[in-house]
């Protein structure tokens, strides 16, 4: 298994040691006014027994992480992010490292270093799928890493509505968790006879949910079950995750209540539905100000949204509207709206949203943009480099920066680059390259805005 408990127990402290911790862009520019603070402090020679509460809390609440030092002439380093601004390798999952070479061929993949022995738990998911829902996903095949846990569904596809037992409970070191388990009869085996099989759902508030079957052959025992009751759940469940406290669970009660909860439990993260905020930086800017005070499109801004999706009428608008006013267009009378596979995409334009004359604030703009996790920025051709460290805001995470060349022209490409706080998504960014518009450049930025 590519699961370890005890890393999940460990990370589980290092958390609650971090509480408060400051987040999302926040972060960036919380340290760099620390750093500043820090510097004017020691220049001035002061005692450092005698800075200011506020500094200590600061220092406190950020570890000190100053970036990756990538930075090039689209964005710049920042502290608490990491760059993507082309020609890094690829991160890739597999099993041996016979099969870690990159698939698809694409042409701006790199060699990958050779892979470590180390496992983590990222980038794990249930492809186990019941006949009658197996279909083919139109996934570029470049994509190596799924962006989706479809094993959310195991709860739901295997447990409800079937004999199974649920377990509540706080372990000393993993804290609150809970577990689902159920024995299952398996198609005769001519050689065999009967077979049956476990399947476990483990949950914790830390680690990914490891879901997963075994034999009940398979259990050290000195017996075959056969058509008997075979081992008792919790037994099973002690021979597969022995670092848990067996001890410390209690049977839930099965009623609908209980289900419904543990579905949600499970399904949180599967949301079809997702908002992304679009800040519009003309030539000669760069800072947040700037950007939510452009009050109109320029004709590059018009043609990249143009590509990206449809321009919709709010007002009667039936389907996602991520929060924009669809009654009395208090919130703009336009959005940009689109779909990709199964998902609905709303984003939240600067220049669409509510534009307030003599507030450089622009709040009607930045309570719907703020609140993005995902922030596109783009960039007119004389744009200065972006860095996050100069948004203001807990929520957004991860920004892409869209820079135009040749806008307005049958040559119109453009350059897209990565920053996050979160782990880089599992795309590879051309080393300097600009894309020509395609169907398939729009497939590869709409696949960025999804959550990874």
């Amino acid at each position: 298994m590519l699961f370890d408990l005890h890393e999940a127990a460990a990370n589980r402290v290092s958390t609650t040691q971090r509480r408060n911790t400051t987040t999302g862009a926040s972060a960036a520019s919380a340290m760099a006014s620390s750093l500043t603070a820090s510097r004017a402090n020691g220049l001035g020679g002061l005692d450092t027994a005698f800075t200011s509460t506020e500094d200590l809390n600061c220092k406190e609440n950020l570890e000190q992480d100053l970036g990756d030092d990538n930075s090039n002439d689209l964005l710049l380093s920042c502290p608490h992010f990491r760059n993507e601004i082309g020609g890094e390798y690829e991160r890739n999952v597999s099993f041996s490292r016979a099969s870690a070479g990159s698939p698809g061929g694409s042409e701006c993949r790199l060699a990958e270093p050779a892979l470590s022995t180390y496992r983590t738990n990222a980038s794990i998911s249930v492809l186990e799928v019941p006949k009658e829902q197996q279909r083919t996903q139109s996934r570029p095949r470049q994509y190596s890493i799924e962006h989706v846990d479809l094993g959310a569904r195991y709860y739901q596809d295997y447990f409800v509505g079937k004999e199974h037992a649920s377990y509540f409970g706080v372990d000393e070191k993993l804290g609150p968790v809970a577990v689902s388990i159920k024995r299952e009869k398996l198609e005769d085996h001519k050689d065999h006879g009967p077979q049956y099989q476990y399947r476990i759902i483990f949950r914790t508030h830390e680690l990914i949910t490891l879901r997963g079957s075994i034999l009940e052959d398979a259990t050290p025992t000195a017996m075959k079950h056969g058509t008997g009751r075979g081992l008792p759940l919790k037994d099973a469940l002690e021979y597969v995750i022995p670092e848990l406290n067996i001890h410390c669970l209690r049977l839930a009660l099965n009623t609908p209540k209980v289900t419904e909860q543990l579905l949600k439990l499970d399904e949180q993260g599967l949301s079809r539905k997702h908002k992304v905020g679009i800040l519009y930086c003309r030539a000669g800017q760069s800072s947040e100000e700037e950007m939510y005070n452009n009050e109109e499109a320029g004709p590059a801004f018009e043609e990249f949204l143009s590509l990206l999706g449809e321009k919709v009428c709010l007002r009667g608008f039936t389907k996602y509207a991520a929060q924009l006013d669809v009654k009395t267009d208090s919130t703009g009378t336009h959005s940009l709206y689109t779909t990709y596979q199964d998902y609905e995409i709303m984003f939240h334009v600067s220049t669409l949203l509510p534009y307030t004359p003599n507030n450089r604030q622009q709040l009607l703009r930045k309570r719907h943009i703020g609140n993005d996790i995902v922030t596109i920025i783009f960039q007119e051709p004389g744009a200065l480099p972006f860095t996050p460290k100069n948004i203001r805001s807990h929520f957004q995470h991860v920004f892409i920066i869209v820079r135009a060349h040749n806008p307005c022209t049958d040559n119109v490409c453009y350059r897209q680059l990565l920053s996050g706080q979160t782990l880089p998504c599992p795309h590879c960014v051309p080393e300097h390259v600009p894309s020509h518009c395609s169907s398939h450049w729009r497939n590869d930025l709409l696949m960025w805005l999804l959550p990874h």
